[in-house]
């Protein structure tokens, strides 16, 4: 997948990756808070749109690609920030298994 690989000119996004912060909620659960962790260039690109139904209404879901500088420890409970858009983590890899770049596959939080 040699030439999948995205040039550092193209990562011209400055994204905030959001960190959970969990806490017990006292029944068993948890209560989780993001807190603003480090800022990471990236790039971005729209690969679906697909429409569903959440309490009964239809709404869109757009999913979108984000390639950033390899990044250790990122997983599905984490958010990336762009703006004011928010970014669910829904799965992220090291594409190439080279440690150069880490694709996410994210879905944008409506208000």
């Amino acid at each position: 997948m040699r030439g999948a690989r995205t040039a550092i000119g193209a990562r011209r996004r400055l994204f905030t990756l959001d960190v959970p912060l969990e806490t017990p909620d006292g029944f068993g659960g948890v209560v989780r808070i993001y807190q603003p962790g480090p800022r990471v260039w990236g790039a971005i690109e729209a690969v679906a749109l697909d429409e569903r139904e959440r309490g009964g209404r239809p709404e869109d879901a757009v999913t979108h690609r984000v390639r950033l500088r390899h990044r250790a420890g990122i997983d599905g409970r984490m958010r990336l920030i762009l703006g004011a858009r928010r970014f669910a983590i829904r799965a992220a890899s090291d594409p190439d298994g080279r440690g150069r770049e880490t694709l996410c596959l994210v879905e944008e939080i409506k208000p």
